[in-house]
Order: C-alpha cells, then sequence, then structure tokens
C-alpha cells in the first residue's frame, strides 16, 4: 500500500460564497480557511495547495461576541522607535470592514509560502455583490 500524495495540477478547484451576515466571525473564518486549504476534501495533502477559492461577502455584517467589539486591538509595528499602532475592531469596522475577515482567515492558515499562496484565495467584499459571478460560486451554509 502507497501513501497517496496530492499532485497540484490534478487538483479540481471550486468556487465558493459564504455570506457574513449575522454570523460570528470565528465560524466564518473556520470555514473559510477549511475551504482554502482544503480539508473538507478526501485527497487533501498539507504540502500541495488542495483548496478551493472563497467569495466571502457581507464582511461589514459580520458580528462579534461580547465585548470584542471595543476591546479586541489590531496592532502594527514596523520596526521604528514610537511607531507602534493600535486600532480596535469598531475602527477597522468603519475604516475597511474586509480586513477583519481577512485577518482572522490569515491567521488560521500556515504562515509560510504555501499560506501566502492559499490566502490570495480568498476574496472578501463589504457589501452583498461580488464580481465572481462568471465562475458559478456555489453557497456554502455554516
Amino acid at each position: 500500500m502507497k501513501t497517496f500524495s496530492a499532485k497540484a495540477e490534478e487538483i479540481q478547484r471550486q468556487w465558493w460564497v459564504i455570506d457574513a451576515k449575522d454570523r460570528i466571525l470565528g465560524d466564518v473564518a473556520v470555514a473559510a480557511a477549511r475551504l482554502l486549504r482544503g480539508k473538507n476534501k478526501a485527497i487533501f495533502t498539507p504540502h500541495v495547495d488542495c483548496g478551493d477559492f472563497v467569495v466571502v461577502i457581507n464582511a461589514d455584517k459580520v458580528r462579534l461576541s461580547g465585548k470584542k467589539e471595543d476591546q479586541k486591538e489590531y496592532t502594527s509595528y514596523a520596526g521604528f522607535v514610537g511607531n507602534q499602532k493600535r486600532e480596535s475592531v469598531r475602527k477597522v469596522r468603519v475604516r475597511r470592514p474586509e480586513l477583519i475577515v481577512e485577518r482572522a482567515v490569515t491567521g488560521m492558515i500556515p504562515h509560510n509560502r504555501l499560506g501566502r499562496q492559499i490566502v490570495k484565495k480568498l476574496k472578501v467584499y463589504a457589501g452583498a455583490e461580488h464580481p465572481h459571478e462568471a465562475q458559478q460560486p456555489a453557497p456554502f451554509s455554516l
């Protein structure tokens, strides 16, 4: 019995749409990360990009449980003295709501070259409209 290993050129990719309206951020991010990584497929291979394309719509209407809207902070630091920036979820939601979902999903995939390749298949939109109708994405229910 030989161990099966998927080949990148043999993988069939599919498009999925996740509606984040009134859904918990963690649930949306977990579902998107599993589809992007390909963990829902029987041919999953850890070192190969087996995943599908994921379109997340209504990212501006995603919910956070508890007091995370005010207490959760995103930090960034460029390496210069006094250049650490902090921003609450409420401020990010006003400035660019897609970033909330993107950061949650990015944190759930590997932090290496494969992860950077996988995250390119994630498309997040604040509203209900998206330009990927030609790919005929299937709705994904949480």
